[in-house]
């Protein structure tokens, strides 16, 4: 009989990293504060030390992302409204 893993949510793995991060507790106990292994523990905060500088990096790129997708949607629509009138002449007299 095998064991199904458990999935932790975002949201509670910030939490546990977090914890971590502070340094008020040793790893040990905020394993067993949390009932993870302790492994998870430093797994979840070398995580969260690595992606934090992305979190001030997508406040800037963001607005360049927004551009872009904006510009392609507009592509889009313009080649829509294109193909739309060119089937509208073609179906003229059976209207």
């Amino acid at each position: 009989m095998t064991k199904k893993r458990k999935k932790y949510s975002a949201e509670y793995r910030a939490k546990v990293a977090l914890d971590a991060v502070r340094e008020q507790e040793t790893v040990a106990a905020i394993a067993r504060k949390y009932k993870v292994h302790a492994n998870l523990v430093y797994k979840w905060k070398r995580q969260l030390l690595e992606n934090l500088p992305k979190v001030f990096d997508a406040e800037a790129g963001s607005s360049g992302d927004a551009a872009e997708r904006e510009a392609d949607l507009l592509k889009k629509i313009g080649e829509l409204t294109v193909e739309r009138d060119f089937l509208s002449q073609g179906l003229g007299p059976f209207r």
